[in-house]
């Protein structure tokens, strides 16, 4: 059944490179990812999955299913790009567009390889009359905006028996981490204008009061749990210097392992906003963006995929993608490489200071450990044994969201990368649907591994998903 799946991706290769590198080429934000998201979901549409568009109040997420009765497989493809990493598919920096999107975090390959995967699964399932049903999830945001949350609260995988989710990544893995949980949030402060020199007693500035915030929470960087992580930016200061501004606005996101060590650490910056305000005799406005939890791995999931990566075997590089993998790799310097791969913690990683593409497939070594990143599929991972696996895609030591990734992303490493997933997706998706004591094992796993914890929405009920942050 597996050979039928291998042979539909071998034989649609060029279909799914196309797709890939049109959403590469598309470059857009997250919420606003119409034309990949079209393109994803026609795709689907074309080869008989039923399609909903817009769900979740979210244009661009959307849901394609095929099939009949259980199991049901969720597949997972994410399609946003980053803002300012626009680059050309070459080893050196040079962007296609000065200041325009990337995809500095490849999903242009992941929608891609979920596609591919689930189709492949599709024609295997249909060949081999093998009953059940599957579902790709389209999930728009993933970058900041965290469109999975949206669609959890809105129970979109309601129902679903496990969740594969393919990432472009440095190494073939299939992570047993935790994530950071977070919550984002904009601080909007409305103060009074004058004259900066004639007339500053009659001024309030907003931007003193983003300023004041920002120092308070510094002050408290002292007083946090070590993994916690609190990260900013102002997004408007005002106007000129001899005009006191009268609105100012910082945009916070704050990280913490679990949610019950977040909520305190957010209700403190909170505080630390209000009195900002207090002080400059400015009014503040919360505008609660979002929040997600930490991640729940799955053993079962991940033995699983490893398992069929090795049977399939990573690809091979020729000798023009190995030239080009080593020039862009020397944009990063031996020390930046060092201290990248010594933060793995992978066992052994000293003997990888020489390596430019890694084709293992190493045991995992993530129980237990917390990534300091985080991410939606989190959300989903409290309501389905959840898999997210990467494959190698750039060189080892590269920073993520940066425009070497873009560049690999859109060409034939990226490529590779995006086939070889499309495989390990299709073989880990018949797994669970021929073999239900896998499916047993993985649910048991995830009701352990709540430890009797229920998921409560980090979202308030009346927020929406933020449609128009790109709209300014």
């Amino acid at each position: 059944m597996k050979e039928i799946a291998f042979e539909w991706v071998d034989e649609n290769r060029d279909r799914l490179i196309e797709i890939s590198d049109a959403v590469w080429g598309f470059a857009e934000l997250g919420f606003v990812e119409f034309r990949s998201s079209k393109l994803l979901s026609e795709e689907l549409k074309a080869h008989g999955f039923e399609v909903e568009r817009g769900v979740a109040g979210i244009p661009t997420a959307f849901v394609a299913t095929w099939g009949s009765g259980s199991p049901v497989i969720g597949v997972m493809g994410e399609y946003d790009a980053l803002p300012g990493l626009s680059q050309k598919p070459l080893p050196h920096k040079e962007p296609v567009e000065e200041g325009a999107p990337g995809h500095g975090c490849g999903h242009n390959i992941h929608g891609a390889s979920g596609l591919g995967g689930v189709l492949a699964t599709k024609a295997a399932m249909e060949e081999a009359g093998i009953m059940g049903t599957l579902r790709f999830f389209g999930c728009p945001a993933e970058e900041m905006l965290s469109g999975k949350v949206w669609m959890v609260r809105e129970a979109v995988f309601e129902g679903v028996d496990a969740v594969l989710s393919h990432h472009p990544g440095s190494m073939n893995t299939a992570k047993l981490s935790s994530s950071n949980a977070n919550n984002a949030a904009k601080f909007h402060f409305y103060g009074k204008t004058a004259h900066a020199a004639g007339n500053p007693e009659q001024g309030r500035s907003a931007l003193d009061a983003v300023e004041l915030m920002n120092m308070g929470v510094n002050y408290l960087r002292e007083h946090v749990i070590q993994d916690a992580r609190i990260h900013y930016v102002i997004e408007e200061g005002g106007g000129q210097p001899n005009v006191v501004p009268d609105y100012a606005r910082s945009w916070y996101l704050i990280r913490a392992p679990e949610r019950d060590q977040l909520e305190p650490l957010y209700s403190r910056i909170l505080k630390i906003a209000e009195a900002a305000a207090m002080m400059t005799e400015t009014r503040l406005e919360v505008e609660f963006v979002k929040g997600i939890y930490n991640k729940l791995p799955n053993k079962v999931l991940s033995d699983l995929v490893l398992a069929n990566m090795r049977k399939i075997v990573p690809p091979e590089y020729t000798g023009e993608e190995m030239a080009f993998a080593e020039e862009i790799a020397a944009s990063v310097t031996p020390q930046d490489k060092r201290d990248s791969l010594w933060k793995t913690k992978r066992p052994g990683w000293e003997k990888l200071l020489d390596v430019v593409m890694d084709r293992s497939v190493p045991e995992d070594w993530n129980e237990g450990r917390v990534s300091h990143g985080s991410t939606d599929v989190s959300d989903v991972s409290w309501h389905a044994p959840t898999m997210e696996f990467g494959t190698t895609t750039y060189p080892l030591g590269l920073p993520g969201h940066s425009w070497q990734i873009v560049a690999c992303s859109g060409m034939s490493i990226g490529h590779k990368s995006l086939i070889f997933a499309s495989d390990v997706l299709a073989a880990s998706a018949i797994d669970l649907l021929t073999k239900p004591e896998l499916l047993v094992k993985a649910k048991e796993e995830l009701e352990e591994r709540k430890a009797g914890r229920e998921y409560r929405s980090p979202l308030p009920p009346e927020a929406k998903p933020p449609l128009d942050q790109w709209a300014e």
